[in-house]
């Protein structure tokens, strides 16, 4: 069903410009000036524009919306379907990677790494300084992106959809969660080789909760994951070149596999737990319990 005409009112079609879902005004900007933030690996030109260690130009690796991304119709539509038919397991996962920002669940993930493979202290003090950097340039190269182009939720292009969480008060494209995971997942590769797949799961994991909570488009989440992968590279060509006073590399993959117990599962405890606010200032599935299917293939991760 085309819901189109319902927020025709709310025309022009940008982020900032449109209400939620049950929303009487537009949202308000989740850190705006974000994408203008210092970086610690990524260096920026007079003009700020994103440049790698050696001055050369990043570009986003991923696709302007304006390049043939249909958002009010193939991708909306692919929504509708999801939230139409979340099994438990999905709703489960929406709520494990969605509860605090993008960047808590992968905080246990590391800790869980380093005491597996017996890190040595400065060592571990390297690798959580390495992977907390490189997310904090993925935020803001993100952050950059997401209010340079201002592109609208899926509540907002399609008035009665109902998110099962919150929809976040910033621009969708690209999805914050997916471009962490992303880049978390490379720079954690480069330090743990041989946890490379199951890092690679679970980024995945993390991109697509954001599509089952509703509140990202799915070419959100693809490009977002292409972004974090893009920028996740550069800084593992960084980090290779750095050395110690007797010029030595500092970092050597570490290839003994031994299958680290990452979390997820289970996703009905949080590691870190906090009683996170979950009254949102317009509707979610948890408050509206409308939800049409009762079962949906769980090993199909993509509609």
């Amino acid at each position: 069903m085309n819901n189109y005409n319902n927020c025709e009112k709310n025309l022009p079609r940008s982020w900032d410009k449109l209400s939620y879902t049950g929303a009487k005004r537009v949202p308000l900007s989740e850190e705006p000036d974000a994408g203008s933030w210092p970086t610690f690996f990524i260096k920026r030109d007079e003009n700020g524009n994103f440049l790698d260690d050696e001055g050369k130009p990043i570009y986003a690796g991923i696709r302007t919306p304006n390049n043939g991304i249909d958002f009010e119709g193939e991708q909306l539509e692919r929504v509708r379907k999801v939230l139409q038919c979340l099994n438990h397991r999905r709703r489960a996962i929406a709520r494990y990677w969605g509860a605090g920002p993008a960047s808590k669940q992968w905080t246990p993930i590391i800790d869980r790494l380093i005491d597996t493979y017996g890190v040595s202290a400065p060592r571990a003090a390297r690798i959580l300084a390495a992977v907390y950097s490189a997310i904090n340039d993925a935020f803001v190269i993100a952050w950059y992106y997401k209010y340079l182009w201002k592109v609208a939720r899926p509540n907002q292009l399609d008035q009665e959809l109902v998110p099962l969480l919150c929809t976040p008060e910033h621009p969708s494209y690209p999805s914050g969660h997916a471009t962490v995971a992303g880049c978390a997942e490379v720079v954690l590769s480069y330090f743990f080789e041989s946890e490379k797949r199951q890092l690679h799961y679970l980024a995945e994991e993390c991109a697509v909760s954001r599509l089952y909570a509703g509140v990202h488009f799915p070419i959100d989440n693809d490009e977002g994951l292409r972004l974090g992968r893009y920028i996740g590279n550069i800084i593992v060509n960084i980090l290779k070149k750095q050395s110690s006073i007797s010029q030595n590399a500092i970092d050597y993959p570490i290839l003994e596999d031994k299958e680290a117990d990452l979390n997820p599962p289970p996703y009905r405890r949080q590691v870190i737990p906090f009683e996170y606010e979950d009254d949102c200032r317009s509707s979610s599935l948890d408050n509206k319990n409308n939800c049409k299917c009762k079962t949906l293939d769980d090993d199909k991760y993509y509609d």
